[in-house]
């Protein structure tokens, strides 16, 4: 008997700032599981709309979409198989508080980019947080100046 498959598509973010002309990122710890913020795209929404909610929710802070990063794709049991794409978007910081986050997350902090990759709990996200370090780094006049 064949197992029944749902599909799930989510969104997040790598949200990231400069301090003393080095780049910051904001993870989410849950149950001392380091992550990226995301979630469900809602019926209606869009995923770069969900990018900017969730993370706001989940972080307390407010970023402006720069561009997309890509996506991860993975399943896992909960009853059933589960496949989830995971769209990731890399957002600038533009307000907000770690301190203002919701009850998702037990602690958000800032990181530089090398110790967020060190403390990230999940290999697909450590290669979605490479793969916007680049993209930082390969523009980082734009965001230094």
């Amino acid at each position: 008997m064949e197992s029944e498959t749902q599909r799930v598509v989510s969104s997040g973010g790598v949200i990231f700032r400069v301090v003393n002309g080095q780049f910051e990122v904001a993870l989410i710890s849950r149950r001392r599981v380091w992550c990226l913020p995301k979630g469900l795209i809602e019926k209606g929404e869009t995923s770069e709309r969900t990018a900017l909610r969730e993370v706001r929710e989940e972080t307390g802070l407010e970023g402006e979409i720069v561009e997309k990063i890509g996506e991860t794709n993975y399943n896992f049991f909960r009853g059933k198989r589960i496949l989830k794409t995971v769209h990731f978007f890399l957002l600038k910081y533009v307000g907000g508080s770690v301190r203002d986050h919701d009850f998702e997350a037990d602690r958000v902090k800032w990181f530089r980019t090398s110790e967020a990759l060190r403390v990230l709990t999940y290999v697909n996200e450590r290669k979605i947080l490479r793969k916007a370090d680049e993209m930082l780094k390969q523009d980082r006049s734009r965001w230094l100046s």
